[in-house]
């Protein structure tokens, strides 16, 4: 399956990303770091364009920065690339972890490892609002409470299309 294709699920059919959670793992991390190069890449342009210029008002260090700029930059992706990173797959995992939660509430059949890859396909929305939201100098709170909402919302979708547990 392309990751167009995944992309476009993702975004409008909740239903499906159920499905996904047969998926091989290596093709989900695939997608997972297409949406982490995505933020990077968006990340990394607001910071070359002095989007966040403000941060560096110190004459000293701003003159500095401009002697070393072609020194900063290359740095400054790859740190941008490693954090991102980090913060997605954590949000994926403590999704996943409240999924695994629902799953049994909701008495229904799977394993952390088939919440995991759900949640990986459910985290395109908050991930693609995150970045609408900062060209319109939202609240970080509520881009986070959004996306947290969106994210839910479609994990609990794909949840009820999961198996469910035999009776005891």
């Amino acid at each position: 399956m392309k990751h167009s294709q995944l992309f476009i699920d993702s975004l409008i059919n909740p239903k499906k990303l159920a499905a996904y959670r047969i998926m091989s793992i290596g093709r989900v991390i695939q997608y997972v770091f297409l949406l982490i190069t995505v933020v990077t890449v968006f990340s990394f342009g607001q910071f070359t364009t002095g989007f966040s210029e403000d941060i560096f008002n110190i004459d000293g260090v701003a003159d500095y920065l401009a002697d070393i700029q072609w020194l900063l930059y290359p740095f400054a992706f790859v740190f941008l690339f490693i954090m991102t990173s980090l913060l997605i797959f954590a949000r994926i995992s403590l999704y996943a972890l409240a999924g695994y939660t629902l799953l049994n509430v909701m008495k229904r059949r799977g394993e952390y490892r088939h919440i995991w890859r759900t949640s990986a396909f459910a985290i395109t929305w908050a991930t693609l609002l995150s970045i609408v939201f900062s060209f319109f100098r939202f609240s970080d709170v509520w881009t986070t409470m959004i996306g947290i909402f969106i994210t839910m919302f479609f994990i609990i979708i794909a949840l009820t299309k999961y198996p469910k547990q035999p009776k005891k």
